[in-house]
């Protein structure tokens, strides 16, 4: 992946509107507990956010362009009760 990553409108929107740190998104894709390669080519990054009462945060990057583009970011609430 490159070094250069963007985040997309969609992703700051969701920053503000999930109150989502941005640095919880470095943390996520710096050092994931686990990523992903999906079907579409998209890389999804989870990281589990102590400060935020342990859930999992899920950062979802488009690496098939230049500059990589965050896509979306959410807490995933289907991995909240896998632990």
């Amino acid at each position: 992946m490159s070094h250069k990553i963007q985040f997309s409108t969609h992703a700051k929107e969701m920053l503000s509107e999930r109150r989502i740190f941005e640095e919880w998104i470095w943390l996520a894709i710096n050092s994931p507990d686990t990523q992903s390669i999906e079907t579409d080519g998209n890389i999804h990054y989870l990281k589990k956010i102590q400060e935020n009462q342990g859930r999992i945060l899920r950062v979802v990057v488009n690496s098939n362009i230049e500059p990589n583009r965050i896509v979306t970011v959410f807490f995933d609430r289907r991995l909240r009760r896998k632990r």
